[in-house]
C-alpha cells in the first residue's frame, strides 16, 4: 500500500495482487450465475408468454424482472473472459457491461419493491376501487422504472474522466462514482434504502392481514408457510444487495486510503448482487402458486410426451423383432 498514491493506483495495485485462486472463484461463480440465470429466466419468460392466458399485475412485474435478469446474465461472459486473464477488452465494451449491470441491478431492486407493494395493497385493501385502478397501471410503472434506471446510470459513464485508450482499465478500474456524494447518497437512499423500506412495510402489512384473515384463523391458509416465504424474499434481497451497497459506502468514507480488503469487498459485492439474477426465478416458483402450477403442468406434459414417444419406439422395435 502506497500512502501517497492516488485511489486509482492503490486500487490497481490491489487488483494486480489478486491471486489465481481468487480469479478462479470469480470465474466459477460467474459461470454458475450465467448458466443457471439464463436457463431459469428463459423458462420463466416462456411460462409468462406462452402458458399464461390472462396477464395479472404480478405477471407484468415478474416478466419485466425476468427480462432485467436475462439482460444481466447475457453480459456476464465479458466478465468471465476478463477474469480468465484476457484483459485486453475494448474500454467501450467494459463501460457498456458495467452500465448494463447497474441498470439491471437497480431495475431488479425497484421491480421487486413494486411487486411487493402491489401484493401488499391488494391484500390489505381488497375492496378499494382506487387501489384496483392503481394496480392496472403496472405496465406504466415498469416503463417508469426502466426510464429512471437508464437515466440515472447513463451520466455515471458519460461524465467519467477520459482515460488513456492504450491502457484498458475495464473491471479493474477504480469506481469513480463511489467518490461522488450525489451518486453514493442516491444509490444508498433511493436505490437501496427506499426499496428496502417498501419491502419491509409491505411484508409487515401482508403478515398482519394474513394473521387477521378468517382463512388463516380457520386454517384454510397456511399462514406460517406464507410468513416463511416473505422472510425468504427479504433474506434474498438483503443477501444479494446489501454487500455491494455497504462496500460502496465504505469506499466513499475511505476514498483517500484504499485498502485491498475494500477492493475485495467491492468486487465480491458485485458478484453477489449478480446472484439475484438466478435466485429470482426460484422466488417466482416457491412464492407464486400460479407460476408453480404452470411450470409443473408444463413439466408433466413434456414428460408424458417423452414417455409416449419412447413407448411408441418400443412398440416399433417389438414389431420389427417379431
Amino acid at each position: 500500500m502506497l500512502s501517497n498514491a492516488t485511489p486509482q493506483s492503490q486500487w490497481e495495485e490491489c487488483i494486480n495482487r489478486t491471486k489465481h485462486k481468487e480469479e478462479l472463484i470469480f470465474v466459477s461463480l460467474y459461470v454458475l450465475i450465467f448458466i443457471a440465470g439464463l436457463v431459469l429466466n428463459l423458462i420463466a419468460l416462456v411460462v409468462f408468454f406462452c402458458h399464461t392466458k390472462t396477464r395479472s399485475h404480478t405477471t407484468v412485474y415478474m416478466t419485466n424482472l425476468a427480462l432485467a435478469d436475462l439482460f444481466l446474465v447475457c453480459m456476464l461472459p465479458v466478465r468471465i473472459y476478463y477474469h480468465l486473464g484476457f484483459q485486453h477488452i475494448p474500454q467501450r465494451l467494459c463501460d457498456i457491461t458495467n452500465m448494463v449491470l447497474l441498470i439491471n441491478m437497480y431495475g431488479s431492486i425497484f421491480l421487486l419493491s413494486c411487486m411487493s407493494a402491489d401484493r401488499g395493497v391488494a391484500v390489505c385493501f381488497p375492496m378499494s376501487l382506487r387501489v384496483r385502478q392503481a394496480r392496472k397501471k403496472a405496465p406504466l410503472v415498469c416503463l417508469a422504472v426502466w426510464m429512471m434506471t437508464v437515466c440515472a446510470s447513463l451520466p455515471i459513464y458519460i461524465s467519467r474522466p477520459q482515460v488513456n485508450l492504450r491502457q484498458t482499465q475495464c473491471f479493474g478500474s477504480f469506481p469513480v462514482y463511489a467518490t461522488r456524494t450525489v451518486t453514493v447518497t442516491s444509490s444508498l437512499t433511493v436505490g437501496f434504502g427506499g426499496p428496502l423500506i417498501v419491502l419491509l412495510v409491505s411484508s409487515l402489512g401482508l403478515i398482519r392481514a394474513i394473521r387477521q384473515s378468517q382463512a388463516a384463523q380457520t386454517e384454510l391458509v397456511d399462514s406460517q408457510k406464507i410468513q416463511r416465504m416473505i422472510a425468504v424474499c427479504l433474506v434474498i434481497f438483503l443477501a444479494c444487495f446489501l454487500p455491494y451497497h455497504l462496500s460502496l459506502w465504505l469506499i466513499y468514507l475511505n476514498q483517500t486510503f484504499i485498502t485491498c480488503s475494500l477492493v475485495d469487498s467491492y468486487r465480491y459485492g458485485l458478484m453477489v448482487a449478480c446472484l439475484n439474477a438466478m435466485l429470482d426465478p426460484l422466488v417466482y416458483y416457491f412464492t407464486t402458486e400460479t407460476f408453480r402450477q404452470r411450470v409443473d403442468r408444463s413439466v408433466l406434459q413434456q414428460m408424458r410426451l417423452t414417455q409416449g414417444q419412447s413407448s411408441e419406439e418400443n412398440n416399433r422395435s417389438r414389431a420389427l423383432n417379431t
